[in-house]
């Protein structure tokens, strides 16, 4: 097993985590707690406490939450080099959702006692400031998305979101989005049929291509013409 510190060329290809001060980067990875994850295990609850800031170091992890009839609607899937769990450690309420390891999972767990500290740090106050615009921005954008537009719009948008890695906000797209498309159908909201059709459809105008728990795009300025629709 690696020590923490090792981990930071890992974790710096988040954007995000990249651009802190290196001491305060060394901090974070330095006085963490690391766990491990088996696919399904949950990390937290809808409802828990806070207990810290967390880091994706590997695997994925859906939020989702349970809508009144009992059905799963996934919020976002996050992936490696992800920081999250900020909010309830800034207005100390619980948590608003459900994260669960969609695969085997390793994980960082800053307390919140030290990121309480470093947050007395100007750098890092304003940095968490501008993570949470950045999210309080791509939540506006979905809202939008699903009060707004088509349901093709609406796919396209979405996957040109995940292109870039989601809650990572990568610069650069890529080429193939590690979705299935049950998990992208309850991330939008809408039946498995409805997707698969609108999909195939996409598929057949040469803009993507499905494969196994996978979507791949082909054109990028063509799904991004459908998104606009």
């Amino acid at each position: 097993m690696k020590p923490l510190l090792d981990l930071l060329p890992q974790l710096s290809l988040n954007p995000w985590f990249n651009a802190l001060p290196l001491r305060d980067q060394k901090r974070m990875v330095g006085e963490a707690e690391r766990v491990f994850l088996q696919p399904g295990e949950m990390l937290f609850r809808q409802g828990d406490a806070p207990r810290g800031l967390y880091a994706l170091v590997n695997g994925k992890l859906k939020m989702s939450t349970l809508t009144v009839d009992g059905k799963e609607a996934i919020l976002v899937v996050l992936e490696s080099g992800t920081w999250f769990g900020e909010i309830s450690l800034i207005d100390h309420l619980p948590r608003t959702h459900d994260a669960t390891a969609l695969s085997a999972a390793e994980i960082l767990i800053l307390p919140q006692t030290v990121f309480d500290q470093l947050m007395q740090r100007s750098a890092f106050s304003q940095a968490i400031a501008a993570l949470l615009a950045a999210r309080i921005r791509m939540l506006y954008g979905i809202v939008e998305d699903a009060t707004l537009r088509t349901t093709r719009a609406r796919i396209a948008r979405r996957l040109l979101l995940l292109a870039h890695g989601d809650a990572t906000m990568a610069r650069d797209g890529r080429a193939e989005v590690p979705v299935s498309q049950e998990s992208l159908a309850m991330m939008l909201g809408i039946s498995r049929q409805t997707l698969s059709k609108e999909l195939k459809l996409l598929v057949q105008k040469n803009i993507l291509r499905l494969g196994y728990r996978c979507i791949a795009i082909i054109s990028e300025s063509k799904l991004k013409r459908y998104g606009e629709a």
